[in-house]
């Protein structure tokens, strides 16, 4: 098992594309929904420092505490589902060299008092785009079970615990895409990005990722509606 990727560059502009999702380490494409490595892999080391302290609230198949832990930061990741958190910490069960503490929690993204004020160094995640992928079957304040609305009601408090947990100065991340409802697109990242402005955060960058082999594509064609296939995500990146 590699435990780093090959010729590793940082991303130089804002339009990222990674046809070859990332294999390294435990990483895999196994969880639906989940993000290529590479993504956090340019993210942590652009924006945080070995030794800071790095959140991911919805952290899934634990792709940015894996990375946390390759790159020697520390991490915290939180999941409202218990199934997540278990396949997080499977992942993170290998050796490397560095020396950094990583923590799992079952917790929701909108009530991080577990965490005080301005102990977080950088957050990197990447939250469910409202209904697209239901990520349980029930579980109440899974915000990927909500229409758009409610998605982005609870959003809001996504991002005010965010403002609340990261020092002053640092940066937020986050990755989402647009939808589309009955032919027209809802631009869920736009409206988004709106949340964490409102908390509190001024935009740093806005960048445009590429989308590679999603599920969706093979339904859409076959469908031949007079429509463009969404082909891209945003990835935000905020200043507190």
């Amino acid at each position: 098992m590699s435990l780093q990727p090959n010729n590793f560059q940082l991303e130089p502009t804002t339009v990222w594309s990674f046809p070859d999702r990332g294999s390294w380490a435990t990483h895999s494409g196994k969880y639906r929904g989940n993000w290529s490595p590479y993504v956090p892999r340019n993210l942590i080391l652009r924006y945080s420092n070995p030794g800071d302290w790095v959140l991911d609230q919805f952290m899934g198949s634990g792709t940015t505490l894996v990375e946390a832990k390759l790159l020697n930061r520390n991490a915290v990741g939180v999941d409202i589902n218990p199934q997540s958190v278990s396949i997080s910490e499977t992942n993170l069960q290998f050796q490397c060299e560095t020396n950094t503490k990583i923590f799992t929690r079952n917790g929701n993204a909108t009530d991080l008092h577990f965490i005080k004020d301005s102990r977080i160094d950088f957050i990197c995640t990447h939250p469910p785009y409202a209904n697209i992928i239901k990520y349980s079957k029930g579980i109440e304040g899974d915000i990927s079970l909500l229409g758009v609305d409610e998605f982005l009601s609870e959003m809001k408090n996504v991002a005010e615990e965010s403002f609340r947990v990261l020092k002053k100065g640092k940066m937020c991340a986050v990755m989402i895409g647009d939808v589309r409802r009955y032919g027209k697109v809802i631009p869920l990242g736009f409206r988004m990005m709106e949340c964490f402005l409102q908390a509190g955060f001024t935009n740093k960058e806005i960048i445009i990722k590429e989308q590679h082999n999603c599920r969706s594509t093979d339904y859409w064609e076959k469908q031949n509606n007079n429509f463009l296939l969404l082909a891209h995500e945003y990835i935000f990146v905020f200043q507190k």
